[in-house]
């Protein structure tokens, strides 16, 4: 079969598309045809190899969290799950991904896809949909009622966050810029703020939200300028970079880092189908680009990774200075990626 896969830690060019051994089904395990799977920024991460010490990968590896498709074997101890079925799953970081024509996969990892949109296309609802999911109702405790800032809400995880934030009952004030804001509002934001116009701190100032949900990469200063806008004994949930651990006031800050759970992706689903969730796909590409996919990000994820490094400090922050991590700095030559990128093989 046909994958991408890369045999050592590095840049995009790292990136090969090849000939790789198709999967055979172990015990409690399905191999699944892929239909798409999709970028994120975490695959960057795991290819840079910025956190090796704690998620270390064997080589070769074939990237891609996110999984869409029709089950095409089913392997010995598996009876819920039959040849033919469509599928959604976020897969482990630390085994073989979706961007290849075949995978293996727990049958405990898979939910059933949703019927009412073109399958690849699933393939970008699992690890952003559960990050919105769990930063919002795991770690922030959003209710009914309560006011949350989403900052970053034109991005993949921020389309998810407002929808759910509004079905919450909450009230929502959003950022986001020209290219996302009509989607934004189409999606049930109370407020939009142009961060391009002014800054969200300026623009919100003397305002408190319950929540705060941090999406945007963002150094201390600026995390601690949007800690300020939380009311006291609120939440300021980021799934970036990490906000300041002496909040004060009562205010509860929490790093985000998504897991797999198949409930809540079945209940994503289920939203989906019902027409009470929308899946943005903002470009749908082969597999075999998949390397040009992760040039075009590498601006936006050297940001990411450089300003986790001024928030953690520690290792993290001298490996970025090492030659190791060289490749996330240099600058994209295909331009800036936006939106969420399907990839079918």
């Amino acid at each position: 079969m046909k994958a991408v896969r890369y045999h050592s830690y590095g840049g995009s060019d790292v990136l090969v598309y090849e000939e790789a051994d198709r999967p055979v089904p172990g015990a409690g395990q399905v191999v699944v045809r892929v239909a798409g799977t999709s970028y994120n920024d975490a695959d960057s991460g795991l290819r840079s190899g910025l956190r090796q010490d704690l998620l270390p990968l064997a080589f070769p590896h074939i990237p891609g969290l996110d999984l869409a498709g029709v089950i095409a074997e089913v392997g010995e101890g598996v009876s819920n799950w039959s040849v033919g079925d469509a599928v959604v799953a976020l897969l482990p970081v630390d085994v073989p991904g979706a961007a290849a024509e075949y995978v293996a996969v727990s049958a405990e990892a898979l939910a059933a896809a949703p019927r009412t949109v073109d399958l690849a296309d699933a393939a970008a609802l699992p690890l952003v949909g559960l990050t919105a999911w769990q930063a919002l109702f795991e770690h922030a405790g959003l209710k009914s009622g309560q006011s949350i800032l989403i900052n970053g809400a034109g991005s993949a995880v921020g389309g998810y966050a407002v929808q759910l934030a509004v079905q919450a009952g909450a009230g929502v004030t959003a950022t986001a810029g020209a290219r996302s804001r009509d989607r934004v509002r189409r999606y049930g934001a109370d407020r939009i703020v142009d961060y391009a116009v002014t800054a969200v701190a300026r623009a919100l100032a003397g305002q408190h939200f319950d929540v705060v949900l941090q999406l945007a990469p963002a150094g201390p200063e600026e995390n601690a300028q949007l800690v300020d806008l939380v009311a006291d004994g609120g939440a300021f949930v980021s799934v970036t970079t990490p906000g300041p651990r002496d909040a004060r006031r009562g205010v509860r800050t929490v790093h985000v880092f998504v897991r797999g759970d198949v409930t809540q992706l079945a209940e994503l689903v289920a939203r989906v189908d019902a027409g009470n969730l929308a899946i943005e796909v903002a470009q749908r590409l082969p597999l075999a680009d998949l390397a040009t996919v992760h040039a075009r990000a590498a601006g936006r994820f050297a940001q990411i990774a450089e300003l986790a490094a001024q928030a953690e400090g520690g290792d993290l922050a001298e490996r970025l200075r090492g030659d190791q991590t060289a490749a996330v700095r240099s600058p994209a030559a295909a331009g800036e990626l936006a939106g969420k990128t399907v990839l079918t093989p």
